[in-house]
């Protein structure tokens, strides 16, 4: 009891020194939890031989992760990626896997070897790049579902791979049963006893059981869980709801262990079929932590099992090895975006972001072995180079991040439209917000001209029957074709705050009598807007905000007048508390650090509760 409580002290104090600090320098949390493992392991030598049976539980980070990705996903959206699971992730793995298997073939490897190495290798790290995908908003890009499309495609892939090693046995190759006797003692209860019988079964006979386990999840996962749910709520116990979550993912990773199939396949499936369900977000709100938790003590078990011993015996030998095999997976990756037209920045962050390998393939090597097709000496050094090119993934993404914007302003291969009208109004940005301020302004007999260089969205704007311009609004040369030298209002309407900074600092140094209406993210970028010149600035929450709390006055007695007249009054105040504030704000200093601005900020906010509260004595005198 005393080493468990040790080591667990250990590994969560490295995760709350190293992660933080990694965030705030920039580097992200995957490689804080990798630099945390590797100083409490192969650096400061604090945890030793329970790292590899750690990790193993760590993995079910993954499988939750996964879950919760199909919870996001409608059955429909899953259709509609079909082509590219089978095109996309297809070619990835099988031209992957042939060219690394050329490559080990030229070492002098036999050709069951090199296979298997080629397999091994084919998959890409799950946790680490749909973690940094969604830390970093990158999910919903073009790069980012392709990135997925082809992270599932191989999680699908490691059912086919693990049923093909076994094939691949070297007669010659006796490799020591890992983990021993004792190991082997504890393989026995129901569980072995269950997949030993499946595998006495027929090839018929274990479809059947498949193709049941997979029918059980997705009708009881369909019609079991409001029921079940609803049995939890009238307990009225919070922890129940989380304890019936980890059930339910529990329970279909365990299914799917025993038919033979991936839990982490299975989890995903159980995601999908739950996505239109009432508790999704009860689940999402259950799951989440652990799944944090989890893949974050995946990541310190990777960077602690790094064997330097092996790495210092041949150095050069492991880092040319962990090159190359990133390098021939990015030549295919690069290779897939020209075929599938995947352009900019997408191009660059679907290559970088796949490079690795994967933590499938501690599973594939440690199978391998088991299997006598690898040799021990080898699944090591192959286990190290995994290691470090997960190690150097979050490194990738860093350069990714410091290339983006170049690639944004020069590497687009789409030609941007010709702009052949000028209108008075420019709209920068045609997502969700700055759709309905359009519909909006023509619908009153106003002409606008829109600019974004998302051209998916501009094509599909097409289609409804509003005219709009493929191209990016942050290049000058395009708002000077847009009109700026004409147009009476700019509306910044983009997503990305940098952006709208840019154009709001070219538009009025341009233009300055041109009247700028832009979307602020956040108080700090309405500072940022305001310092560039922004004439009126919107909080992108605000007013969908004050129109909540409307309707709350409304049904705690207020009158729909006297609530109108509470959310103006709000709304004046708060304008003008934010003009105040610009004035104090320093871009230099945090807003938590900034003391004239925090005290202002405190006054402010007592004026404003005694102003509002005084409108209402006086109304309810008057009456």
């Amino acid at each position: 009891m005393e080493t468990f409580l040790f080591q667990s002290t250990i590994y969560l104090l490295a995760a709350c020194v190293a992660v933080p600090l990694a965030v705030r320098l920039g580097l992200g949390s995957v490689l804080g939890y990798l630099m945390a493992g590797i100083v409490i392991g192969p650096v400061a030598g604090l945890v030793g031989s329970e790292t590899q049976s750690l990790q193993h539980f760590a993995e079910f980070g993954v499988v939750m992760m996964l879950f919760l990705i199909g919870l996001e996903l409608e059955p429909r959206t899953l259709w509609d990626m079909r082509h590219r699971l089978l095109g996309l992730g297809g070619l990835q793995i099988t031209l992957t896997t042939g060219l690394i298997f050329a490559a080990a073939m030229a070492f002098g490897q036999p050709w069951h070897a090199a296979l298997a190495i080629g397999l091994i290798f084919a998959l890409s790290s799950t946790a680490i790049v749909l973690q940094t995908l969604n830390e970093k908003g990158l999910m919903r890009t073009n790069g980012g579902r392709s990135s997925f499309s082809v992270l599932l495609t191989q999680d699908v892939a490691v059912i086919p791979m693990l049923a093909l090693i076994p094939l691949l046995a070297w007669p010659g190759l006796r490799n020591r049963t890992v983990g021993g006797e004792g190991h082997a003692d504890a393989d026995h209860g129901m569980a072995s006893d269950v997949m030993h019988t499946l595998e006495t079964l027929p090839g018929w006979g274990v479809t059947l059981v498949t193709l049941a386990a997979i029918v059980l999840i997705v009708v009881g996962g369909h019609y079991l869980t409001r029921p079940i749910f609803r049995y939890i709520h009238r307990a009225h116990l919070r922890e129940m709801y989380t304890a019936v979550s980890l059930l339910f993912v529990v329970g279909v990773a365990a299914l799917m262990v025993l038919v033979g199939l991936s839990p982490a396949l299975g989890a995903f499936l159980a995601g999908v079929v739950l996505a239109n369900s009432e508790f999704r977000h009860e689940l999402e709100a259950d799951i989440e932590p652990f799944k944090g938790l989890l893949l974050g003590l995946f990541f310190i078990t990777v960077g602690a099992g790094i064997n330097f011993g092996t790495f210092m015996g041949a150095p050069f030998v492991i880092i040319g090895l962990t090159v190359g095999v990133m390098a021939i997976k990015a030549a295919v990756l690069y290779a897939l975006t020209l075929i599938f037209r995947i352009k900019g920045r997408d191009r660059m962050l679907f290559t970088l972001g796949l490079a690795q390998a994967g933590e499938f393939g501690f599973v594939l090597i440690s199978f391998t072995v088991q299997q006598n097709v690898l040799p021990v000496a080898m699944s090591e050094t192959l286990l190290l180079v995994i290691a470090l090119s997960m190690l150097l993934t979050p490194l990738l993404f860093i350069a990714y991040d410091k290339l983006k914007h170049r690639i944004l302003d020069h590497g687009d291969t789409t030609p941007h439209d010709d702009i052949d009208e000028q209108q008075p109004i420019i709209i920068a940005g045609i997502g969700r917000y700055g759709q309905v301020v359009n519909r909006l302004l023509q619908s009153s007999g106003f002409q606008t001209t829109v600019l974004d260089h998302d051209l998916p969205l501009i094509q599909l704007m097409r289609r409804f029957g509003f005219k709009g311009f493929f191209g990016d609004p942050t290049r000058p040369e395009m708002l000077q074709a847009a009109g700026l030298g004409k147009a009476k209002v700019l509306v910044v309407a983009l997503d990305d705050p940098a952006a709208a900074v840019k154009i709001v600092k070219f538009a009025r140094k341009e233009r300055p009598d041109i009247k700028i209406i832009a979307r602020a993210r956040d108080r700090v970028h309405v500072f940022e807007l305001h310092r560039a010149g922004a004439d009126k600035i919107v909080r992108e929450m605000f007013d969908s905000s004050l129109r909540t709390g409307r309707y709350v006055l409304e049904e705690m007695g207020l009158t729909e007048h006297d609530a109108h007249e509470q959310e103006v009054a709000f709304f004046r105040m708060d304008r003008q508390a934010m003009s105040d504030l610009a004035e104090l704000w320093d871009p230099n200093i945090p807003i938590s650090e900034n003391e004239a601005y925090l005290e202002r900020s405190k006054e402010l906010n007592r004026d404003l509760e005694i102003e509002l509260l005084a409108k209402l004595a006086n109304k309810e005198a008057a009456e």
